[in-house]
Protein backbone atom coordinates (compact mmCIF):
# COMPACT_ATOMS: atom_id res chain seq x y z
CA UNK A 1 0.00 0.00 0.00
CA UNK A 2 1.34 3.45 -0.83
CA UNK A 3 0.76 6.78 0.69
CA UNK A 4 -2.17 7.79 -1.41
CA UNK A 5 -4.14 4.35 -1.14
CA UNK A 6 -3.78 4.73 2.79
CA UNK A 7 -5.47 8.27 2.26
CA UNK A 8 -8.42 6.80 0.34
CA UNK A 9 -8.83 4.01 2.63
CA UNK A 10 -8.86 6.29 5.52
CA UNK A 11 -11.34 8.73 4.06
CA UNK A 12 -13.66 5.86 2.98
CA UNK A 13 -13.57 4.63 6.45
CA UNK A 14 -14.32 8.23 7.81
CA UNK A 15 -16.56 9.91 5.87
CA UNK A 16 -17.55 12.72 7.90
CA UNK A 17 -13.65 14.15 7.36
CA UNK A 18 -12.88 15.94 4.41
CA UNK A 19 -9.89 14.18 2.52
CA UNK A 20 -7.76 16.95 3.45
CA UNK A 21 -8.53 16.52 6.86
CA UNK A 22 -7.77 12.60 6.49
CA UNK A 23 -4.10 13.74 5.02
CA UNK A 24 -3.23 16.08 7.63
CA UNK A 25 -4.10 13.64 10.48
CA UNK A 26 -1.96 11.03 8.56
CA UNK A 27 1.18 13.99 7.77
CA UNK A 28 0.97 14.75 11.73
CA UNK A 29 0.91 10.67 12.99
CA UNK A 30 4.05 10.18 10.65
CA UNK A 31 5.96 13.68 11.76
CA UNK A 32 5.88 12.77 15.06
CA UNK A 33 7.15 9.53 14.06
CA UNK A 34 9.84 10.68 13.06
CA UNK A 35 10.66 13.65 15.27
CA UNK A 36 10.92 11.08 18.25
CA UNK A 37 13.17 8.98 16.15
CA UNK A 38 15.41 11.98 15.24
CA UNK A 39 15.37 12.35 19.07
CA UNK A 40 17.18 9.32 19.63
CA UNK A 41 13.67 7.73 21.19
CA UNK A 42 11.29 4.98 20.28
CA UNK A 43 7.83 5.00 19.43
CA UNK A 44 5.47 2.04 20.99
CA UNK A 45 2.23 1.33 19.34
CA UNK A 46 0.42 -1.50 21.78
CA UNK A 47 -0.49 -4.08 18.94
CA UNK A 48 1.32 -3.14 16.49
CA UNK A 49 4.65 -2.24 17.44
CA UNK A 50 7.55 -0.33 18.00
CA UNK A 51 9.53 1.93 15.70
CA UNK A 52 13.19 2.73 17.52
CA UNK A 53 16.37 3.03 15.91
CA UNK A 54 20.12 0.95 15.80
CA UNK A 55 23.50 2.18 15.04
CA UNK A 56 25.11 0.98 12.13
CA UNK A 57 28.63 0.40 12.07
CA UNK A 58 30.79 1.97 9.18
CA UNK A 59 32.07 -0.85 6.93
CA UNK A 60 33.77 -0.75 3.35
CA UNK A 61 30.77 -0.79 0.58
CA UNK A 62 31.59 -1.39 -3.10
CA UNK A 63 30.37 1.17 -5.86
CA UNK A 64 27.92 -0.93 -8.27
CA UNK A 65 29.10 0.53 -11.44
CA UNK A 66 32.90 0.42 -10.73
CA UNK A 67 33.35 -2.02 -8.14
CA UNK A 68 35.15 0.06 -6.13
CA UNK A 69 35.83 0.07 -2.46
CA UNK A 70 33.76 2.86 -1.05
CA UNK A 71 34.06 3.95 2.84
CA UNK A 72 30.31 3.88 4.51
CA UNK A 73 30.13 6.14 7.31
CA UNK A 74 28.51 4.51 10.65
CA UNK A 75 25.15 5.79 10.69
CA UNK A 76 21.62 5.59 12.58
CA UNK A 77 18.69 3.93 10.86
CA UNK A 78 15.43 3.04 11.34
CA UNK A 79 13.69 -0.10 12.79
CA UNK A 80 10.51 -1.56 13.10
CA UNK A 81 9.91 -4.49 15.39
CA UNK A 82 6.12 -5.81 15.12
CA UNK A 83 4.22 -6.36 18.21
CA UNK A 84 2.98 -9.98 19.35
CA UNK A 85 -0.35 -8.94 17.96
CA UNK A 86 0.54 -7.79 14.65
CA UNK A 87 3.02 -11.31 14.12
CA UNK A 88 -0.12 -12.89 15.04
CA UNK A 89 -2.51 -11.46 12.25
CA UNK A 90 0.11 -12.16 9.90
CA UNK A 91 0.77 -16.05 10.46
CA UNK A 92 -3.00 -16.89 10.90
CA UNK A 93 -2.80 -17.36 6.98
Amino acid sequence: MIRSELLQSLAADNPDLRPEEVEQVVDIFFDEIAKRLAEGGRVELRGFGTFSTRQREARTGRNPRTGEAVEVPAKRVPYFKPGKDMRERLNEG
